[in-house]
């Protein structure tokens, strides 16, 4: 059972094992995106009702690029079909859609059809839900560290005022919290250049199973492992400070 008054606020998801689920059952690596798909729907609204507050799904890497472009058109096809038939849903459950990451060379329908996604649910406040959209976190610090740099030219900013907190203002997460929890499936143990930032102090959970095969139960499995830990940010532990 899991401590409802100590949920994390922000839970990021790194979505691995489709193409191996797929493989195993001889499907095509397509049938494990679009069960990806599926879990996705079924995580917003398993969290949104424990009082998750936001949920970041790494969906698309800057590197994913090099992967077969008729992979990458049946990834597309599956996220514009997400926002075709799912937005509507959110809206409805109170839920705000965002993206992060860059607009180029993402298709210019997907891009107006994130636009318009973001733009009605701007105002929904029960849940955030956010794509990592061609994504990748070393690019975020560099474009970060040019607008700090631009802010500087125009004299909005002083070199001397950066900290910890105001550079979090230039990255593309502004006003959300960083990750409490982060959960890659399939059992890679490797954060693959996602929120490298923003997961300085999070906790790691790398169950086993596949994303096709991460279920709410699954998740609720990893929250109660994240109560059990102690975050010390730092710091010693309590029980060593008295001894």
């Amino acid at each position: 059972m899991i401590d409802t008054t100590r949920i994390p606020k922000h839970i990021a998801f790194i979505m691995d094992g489709n193409g191996r689920w797929a493989k195993e059952r001889g499907l095509p690596r397509t049938a494990g995106h679009a069960q990806g798909v599926e879990r996705v729907k079924e995580m917003v609204r398993a969290a949104s009702d424990i009082g998750v507050q936001v949920m970041t799904f790494y969906a698309f890497s800057t590197e994913n690029w090099t992967r077969p472009k008729q992979e990458i058109d049946i990834l597309m096809y599956f996220l514009e079909g997400f926002l075709e038939k799912e937005v509507e849903e959110l809206h409805k459950n109170n839920v705000r859609f965002r993206v992060i990451g860059k607009g180029d060379p993402i298709p210019k329908r997907l891009q107006d059809l994130i636009r318009r996604a973001e733009e009605k649910t701007k105002n929904n406040s029960r849940m955030t839900a956010i794509l990592a959209l061609n994504y990748g976190s070393r690019q975020e610090i560099v474009d970060a560290a040019r607008r700090f740099a631009g802010a500087v030219e125009r004299g909005d900013e002083k070199p001397d005022a950066m900290t910890v907190e105001r550079f979090s203002q230039y990255l593309y997460t502004v006003g959300l919290p960083d990750p409490d929890l982060l959960i890659r499936t399939s059992g890679e143990m490797r954060i693959s250049n996602f929120l490298l930032w923003q997961l300085s102090y999070a906790e790691l959970y790398f169950p086993k199973k596949y994303w096709p095969d991460f279920h709410k139960e699954d998740l609720l499995q990893a929250i109660e492992e994240f109560q059990q830990r102690e975050r010390r940010f730092g710091n010693v532990d309590t029980t060593e400070k008295n001894n």
